[in-house]
């Protein structure tokens, strides 16, 4: 599984570089704290990845609270033929306290 550190990620943002960030914690969760990422639910992901099919061959990193549902997101969307998935370690949690 690929995994990119919340310091990698936060020196990229910083960048200014363009990233297909997923938010694939429940939408309360998200409401409460988002990073600025696009919110699809773990669930919804088998219903909603029409609208990331555009995203196949791109990096996409996808994150949730603890690192645990956006690894099976993860799973799921390489299944799919995503090509270049990285799961945000740590998640939020960790992403707050860096």
């Amino acid at each position: 599984m690929k995994e990119i550190t919340v310091e990698e990620l936060k020196a990229r943002m910083a960048a200014s570089e363009s990233i297909n960030l997923i938010d694939v914690r429940e939408e309360w969760e998200f409401d409460e704290d988002n990073i600025g990422a696009q919110l699809i639910p773990l669930g919804d992901i088998p219903v909603r990845i029409s609208e990331i099919e555009h995203l196949k061959n791109q990096e996409v990193i996808v994150h949730c609270r603890s690192g645990a549902r956006s690894a099976k997101a993860l799973k799921y969307l390489t299944s799919q033929g995503f090509d270049n998935v990285i799961n945000l370690k740590g998640g939020i949690m960790a992403y707050r306290e860096a």
